[in-house]
């Protein structure tokens, strides 16, 4: 898959609707970035921390957890994803999110998606931003997500 990437005007978001974009560089999950995680949300699920526990699973290794994966849209999408002439940008919501496959820890993911609507919010744009998570080597996405991102002039 050829990356496309998207680098806008927020005047010419509009025009939009219906563009994809990605995918964004491979990123391996680590170990490390788990334990933060875990430490930050106080998630300490031994899925994700204890090796020996997590042998035991269905999964037979440690997984990154949902969420974790889902907060590194934020580098991916820098990558892949841009609107410039913003005076402020910020993440409304999201519409639906699901975790189909879990992420081993050591395991690659990137991002890719479209701009499935721009709607004028008065002084802005409200773009939904479908994305889905590949992982490397797996045929299920490890998370798939309907973004709401807002554009303020």
């Amino acid at each position: 898959m050829t990356a496309t990437a998207v680098s806008v005007t927020i005047d010419e978001l509009p025009d939009l609707e219906g563009a994809t974009f990605g995918p964004s560089s491979w990123r391996e999950i680590t170990q490390d970035e788990v334990n933060l995680y875990a430490k930050v949300s106080g998630d300490d699920n031994p899925i994700h921390l204890d090796a020996e526990f997590a042998a035991s699973t269905p999964f037979g290794t440690r997984i990154a957890h949902g969420l974790l994966t889902l907060s590194l849209v934020v580098p991916h999408m820098r990558e892949i994803f841009k609107v410039t002439g913003v005076g402020m940008g910020i993440n409304y919501g999201m519409n639906r999110v699901r975790f189909p496959a879990p992420v081993p820890v050591g395991a690659r993911v990137r991002v890719h998606g479209h701009i499935k609507s721009v709607t004028d919010i008065g002084g802005g744009w409200q773009v939904e931003v479908p994305v889905t998570f590949e992982i490397e080597d797996v045929e299920k996405p490890a998370c798939v997500a309907e973004l709401v991102l807002r554009y303020y002039k």
